[in-house]
């Protein structure tokens, strides 16, 4: 009997002490503080809101990134390894295989900011004051062609920048528009009046092979048979292997060989003797494209003085790398692009 009355005492406790507990204060905890609410309180909105108050210049930031940032996505943004790209991409939207980066991609600048801000550098996550975060953001800007060298962002300037995608994307509106098509009735008999074939599966490579061509492309290669070919420049083949290796260190932005594309950098094929800023596809800065309008052509002696300090031969040029401090890589550099032909 002692034992059933302590068990209905119990209970009758523990339903006391749930029903005050549902009716006020749990009792536990405290209010959080204004700055333990800051702590928790990072998102930065599109249009700024959120943003501390700070700067942080283009120069500043690729010093920051070169020690922090650089193992993972590259010296120049463009990524090592599985480690993603920051910066080039632009026009691949539409590719099978697009490179989705923070200049071709991303539509808000405050999605960059916010993400360094928050997770960045990798296993070191919000260690970095905020004027340092500015000047990051800022370098992979300029990695991506959407800021000058000399660019400063801060809180204040930056709603002034303007991503290439940010109308690449639209509001979902599929509720409103394809929901109701799905929801009715189906129709399942007699939902069209007529029904007519309008187009046919054809083949389209059906063109009769009368010869032709084959008799043009027969007199063609006659003619470049009979044609001399000019004789091709000798290198110094231990010279163009060591310039092969000091190749390495341009491999990350600019292409060569076959099937070069542009990168980060344009592609180099064929460049000794090319006008400055005259590959078809790729944007230059404004200077290199000036120096190009001036008569800059290069050749050995300018490739040379280029490579010694890229900003001290072309102010403003959008190539980060800080130069070859050997005359030898030098020489050795202009071999290996000299062999590359056109």
């Amino acid at each position: 009997m002692s034992k059933c009355l302590d068990r209905i005492a119990l209970a009758a406790l523990i339903a006391g002490m749930a029903g005050s507990a549902l009716a006020g204060d749990f009792g536990l905890g405290r209010p959080a503080t204004p700055e333990e609410v800051a702590a928790w309180d990072l998102d930065v909105s599109p249009d700024g809101e959120g943003l501390p108050e700070g700067s942080g210049d283009v120069m500043t930031g690729e010093e920051l990134f070169s020690e922090r940032c650089a193992a993972c996505h590259g010296e120049f943004a463009e990524g090592i390894d599985n480690w993603p790209e920051l910066a080039g991409g632009e026009g691949t939207l539409a590719d099978k295989d697009p490179l989705k980066t923070v200049g071709s991609y991303w539509p808000y600048l405050s999605t960059t900011w916010d993400y360094v801000h928050r997770s960045m550098p990798f296993g070191a996550a919000q260690t970095l004051e905020p004027d340092e975060v500015y000047a990051m953001v800022a370098y992979i800007l300029y990695s991506n062609d959407l800021v000058d060298d000399d660019f400063v962002l801060s809180n204040d300037t930056f709603l002034d920048v303007e991503m290439p995608n940010a109308d690449g994307f639209i509001v979902d509106d599929r509720d409103e528009t394809e929901v109701p098509l799905f929801t009715g009735e189906p129709c399942m008999t007699d939902c069209k009046e007529s029904v007519e074939i309008t187009m046919r599966a054809m083949v389209l490579d059906v063109t009769p092979d009368d010869g032709t061509d084959a008799d043009e492309a027969a007199a063609a290669a006659a003619a470049a048979e009979a044609k001399p070919t000019p004789e091709a420049p000798v290198h110094d083949p231990e010279l163009v292997a060591a310039g092969e290796k000091v190749f390495k260190k341009c491999a990350a932005c600019h292409q060569v060989g076959e099937g070069a594309k542009n990168r980060t950098g344009p592609h180099l094929n064929g460049i000794m003797g090319r006008t400055a800023g005259a590959v078809d596809g790729f944007r230059y800065s404004k200077s290199m494209e000036q120096a190009g309008a001036d008569g800059l052509v290069w050749n050995e002696e300018t490739i040379g003085e280029f490579l010694a300090n890229p900003k001290s031969f072309i102010k403003r040029t959008k190539m980060s790398f800080q130069g070859l401090k050997s005359e030898g890589d030098i020489a050795a550099i202009n071999a290996y692009l000299a062999s590359l032909g056109g």
